[in-house]
This record gives C-alpha cells, structure tokens and sequence, in this order.
C-alpha cells in the first residue's frame, strides 16, 4: 500500500544530523520530495544524498541559519524555485549552549538559544506558510523537548526557549484552526545525537556522562514519531507528543544502570 506521505514535498531544518537528517531519511523510504536546510551544507548534502539512495524522489539541500532573517528569506526563495508547495514543515533546527546558572550564563549562549529554538521558528514558520495556505492542508511539526514543559537548575535559558516554542505552537494551532493545516510539537527527552556535545561545547566526556548507565533515545526512535504524526489521515492533528526514553520516568527520575 502506498504512503499517505508519497510525492508529498518535505522541508526540514537543521537537516545535517540528529532528528533532522534521521527524519529526511524516513521520510525519503516513504517516497516524499525533501528540501534541506541546515548551516553545515557539506554535511547536509550527504543527508540528501542518502535521502535519494533512500527511495526520495527529489532531495535537495541548501544553507539555512534560522537565526537570520536574511538566510530564512534567501532559503525559501530557493525552495520556491524547486516546488510551488510544501506539505510537511519540520522545524528542527534549535539546540542548547552550555549548562551554567542563571547567575553565571553568558549572553552568546543565551541569545543563540532563543534565537534557534523560538526565534527561527517563527521566521520559518512565517517564510514557509505562504507555500502552505494557498493549498488548505499540511502539517508544521515543530521540535521541542520536555525541558520546556519542566524547568530544571543551569538550564533556565534552554528550558524558556523550548517553552516558547511550545506557545508558538499552540499558539499556531489557534490561528491555522480552520486552514487544514495542522500544528503539533514533538517533545522529547533524553535523546542521544550532537546535542550534548554542542550544549559542553566539544567536551566529550560531559556529553557522554549525560547518558551513562542508562538507554536513551535514538535520532531514529524521534524521527519515527515525527513521521507518524505527519502521516496520519488529513482530520486528525496529534497536537502534542513526549517521548521519553523507558529509562527516564521525569526531568530528574532516571534509571541508570551503574
């Protein structure tokens, strides 16, 4: 039986690794067009190419840095000149910069945090959105995590800027209500990709501590759930998932096997 998702053109950011490349890879075997955005284009143009090896039918990748407007715009224009539509919008792009209390956090860290996780979201969102309406369906999945539902100590600017994108999705639900397009936010929690060791800055061993004695999620389990919700039939919207690892019943609860 064919997909739902076949033929349909998917645009991801923050493409390169992680959620973003595991999700255009799933999204390749279930025949859906991919155009690619993240800063790392080297990278990214490997995600295509494995994307067409994959079953995509068209895979295309481009610079894109959601934390500038003038990318975001020169982004979409070149997605306009592959396809006058888009069915799937994943934004991905975010992540975390250091761990410090709010008494010690550094501005750059701060600014790129907000700027990444809300900011682009809504720059791509608004970019995007022209290629959305005209047609009356889609879905925005945007990419949150359980840290913007739960705060927790030397991760106040993270934790706000993952609750700003979880208003930025609701509040996206509400104002899309009656477009058919639908709006959800896919949250995880301990997720093992490039995350932790962007957040420490390199430091591998303070990114492998994260994880140590317990089973994380995989790129691939996230991008599973990504997929599934944008392939559900076009009347039903899967507003809000967490997806947590088995081993992590909550922020602090987390089993480890020492």
């Amino acid at each position: 039986m064919a997909s739902r998702l076949a033929n349909q053109w998917v645009l991801i950011t923050g493409a390169s690794s992680g959620f973003g490349a595991a999700a255009a890879r799933l999204f390749a075997a279930e025949g859906c067009n991919l155009l690619l955005g993240a800063r790392r284009v080297a990278r990214l143009e490997e995600v295509a190419a494995q994307a067409r090896t994959a079953g995509a039918p068209q895979a295309w990748a481009h610079a894109l840095d959601v934390t500038r407007t003038a990318s975001v715009e020169a982004f979409t224009q070149w997605a306009r000149s592959r396809t006058s539509r888009v069915d799937v919008l994943v934004n991905n792009a975010g992540g975390a910069l250091g761990k410090d209390n709010v008494a010690n956090a550094k501005d750059e860290d701060i600014e790129f945090m907000l700027q990444a996780n809300v900011h682009g979201v809504l720059r791509v969102t608004r970019a995007v959105l022209p290629l959305m309406l005209p047609h009356q369906a889609g879905t925005i999945i945007n990419i949150g995590s359980i840290a913007g539902r739960v705060a927790y100590e030397g991760g106040a600017a993270y934790c706000a800027a993952k609750a700003g994108e979880l208003a930025v999705t609701r509040a996206l639900r509400l104002e899309l209500n009656g477009t058919n397009i639908r709006v959800a936010t896919v949250d995880p929690g301990f997720a093992e990709t490039e995350f932790s060791l962007v957040r420490f800055k390199g430091d591998a061993a303070k990114a492998g501590a994260v994880y140590t004695g317990m089973i994380p999620l995989t790129a691939e389990d996230v991008a599973e759930a990504i997929v599934w919700v944008a392939g559900r039939p076009p009347h039903v919207c899967i507003d809000e998932m967490v997806i947590k690892p088995t081993d992590q019943a909550a922020i602090h609860k987390v089993h480890r096997r020492m």
